[in-house]
């Protein structure tokens, strides 16, 4: 009993112990999801520098390369901003696109990219083919474009530029260029001037 004596003055002690655990296990147990349960905040999880992002083809060729300065990710919605990303476009046998800007919001699945601030597309001169005659060098600028990755078209509502050759036209509603057709539409009222194709391979 002379031994006991020590260890039972600290009973309580170890009672109280064993009580205020089992209570932190039946509140943890009484409300599981609480923790996971709150919703996340736009901040970021990661941050990464002198980033390169590509995007595969279904053949597993390149279709997308996007390189930037800096890249931050959301925890929330897993979207990413880039800091002056250059986004280019591989299409076989043709010239790579290339866009850019200052600043670039990249959605969780990779594919839509927003372009704001100083955003351009550039179109390098094309040589005829015995399939599509040839075109002169194209050079577009708004303050904003909207890149669709998979259907490879790149748009704005914004005011927007086109050069072309010799050519310049103007936009207050924005354009739609269809890189894999080859198409470009100018919205609204278009102002500028129009050269020939001719008269631009001579110059």
């Amino acid at each position: 009993m002379q031994l006991l004596a020590p260890l039972l003055k600290f009973l309580p002690i170890l009672l109280m112990g064993l009580l205020t655990l089992g209570t932190y296990w039946m509140v943890q147990m009484s409300h599981p999801d609480e923790i996971s349960a709150q919703p996340k905040k736009h901040v970021p999880d990661y941050i990464m520098d002198q980033i390169v992002v590509t995007t595969l083809g279904p053949q597993g060729g390149t279709l997308y390369r996007i390189v930037g300065d800096k890249l931050t990710h959301y925890e929330d919605d897993a979207s990413s901003e880039i800091d002056f990303p250059i986004a280019r476009r591989f299409n076989p046998g043709k010239p790579a696109t290339t866009v850019r800007s200052d600043k670039g919001l990249l959605n969780s699945d990779m594919t839509v990219l927003h372009l704001v601030g100083n955003a351009t597309l550039l179109r390098p001169s094309q040589a005829s083919t015995p399939n599509q005659p040839g075109s002169a060098r194209m050079f577009m600028s708004s303050t904003k474009f909207t890149v669709l990755m998979n259907e490879d078209i790149v748009k704005t509502n914004q005011p927007v530029t086109l050069e072309q050759g010799l050519s310049v036209m103007n936009s207050q509603d924005g354009a739609i260029f269809d890189n894999v057709n080859q198409k470009l539409i100018m919205i609204g009222q278009v102002k500028g001037r129009i050269e020939s194709e001719q008269k631009s391979q001579a110059q």
